[in-house]
């Protein structure tokens, strides 16, 4: 019998977590457009220069592959969800240079020791379970002087809100260590500073979206925890979590419609 390449790069405990976040499957690139300042100003900071080699690691379906690969990079983006893979490689077939997509654990990269002048991740790494070994990985593929940007919603503030609520829907057990934690500063020192040097800065995402019914269908294809969650709640306990979520969405009207704010934080470190 042949090897499972998927049961070999992405450890068992991400296996469920890599089926959930794949049920988007190119519909998760939706979720990723109403986020795309914030990955626009991961990918600049970053400021890659042609020829580099970077790592875009948890790149879904390749958005900030592609915003790094225009400066003239080698790109190579890894997840752990075949299907967003797949569909990363559909949308990224015109870039130049051609950006490499595979298989790939946060917590077991498959790349050699100081392999990347860079690495980029856009709310990504930030759900890796094993916080210490993901970061541990992050400084063992990035070579000396390298850079790293990575991009991580704070703990408290719009996104915790709603994972919050979406969260007093579910039966699923909490992490043993949010992925908000990212977005505290003591924190990520203390996962990241004894190989980097690290700065932050804030930021502010804006999303438009017509009406609350426009964003819920974005987000019913395209984001694999809420498609996950809702099949599994009989048809009253999903009319009361999109009753809640529309009314969350509510709190941000505009005259012209939603202006949805989502704070974030954007990581900044250079390879000691």
């Amino acid at each position: 019998m042949e090897p499972n390449p998927f049961n070999e790069r992405v450890l068992a405990h991400h296996q469920t977590a890599a089926s959930m976040w794949g049920q988007g499957g190119r519909a998760y690139d939706d979720i990723s457009f109403g986020i795309s300042d914030a990955l626009a100003h991961a990918a600049q900071r970053l400021s890659a220069q042609p020829q580099e080699q970077v790592l875009d690691l948890a790149t879904g379906t390749g958005w900030s592959a592609r915003n790094v690969a225009r400066s003239g990079a080698e790109v190579t983006g890894v997840d752990i969800s075949p299907e967003l893979l797949s569909a990363a490689r559909e949308l990224s077939a015109h870039v130049r240079p051609v950006i490499r997509f595979e298989l790939g654990d946060a917590e077991r990269l498959p790349f050699a020791d100081r392999h990347f002048d860079g690495a980029i991740s856009t709310f990504g790494i930030i759900f890796a379970q094993d916080q210490e070994r993901a970061a541990r990985e992050l400084g063992r593929v990035v070579r000396k002087g390298g850079r790293v940007v990575l991009a991580a919603w704070p703990p408290s503030g719009s996104v915790a809100n709603i994972f919050a609520l979406i969260a007093r829907h579910s039966n699923a057990p909490p992490p043993e260590v949010s992925p908000l934690a990212w977005g505290e500063p003591r924190h990520v020192q203390s996962l990241l500073g004894r190989d980097f040097e690290l700065t932050f800065e804030p930021g502010v995402n804006h999303a438009y979206h017509p009406d609350p019914t426009h964003i819920w269908e974005k987000y019913v294809h395209g984001f694999g925890p809420l498609r996950q969650l809702i099949s599994g709640l009989g048809e009253t306990q999903q009319a009361a979590l999109r009753a809640d979520v529309d009314a969350y969405h509510r709190e941000f009207a505009a005259a012209a419609g939603l202006h949805v704010r989502r704070e974030y934080v954007i990581i900044l470190g250079r390879r000691r």
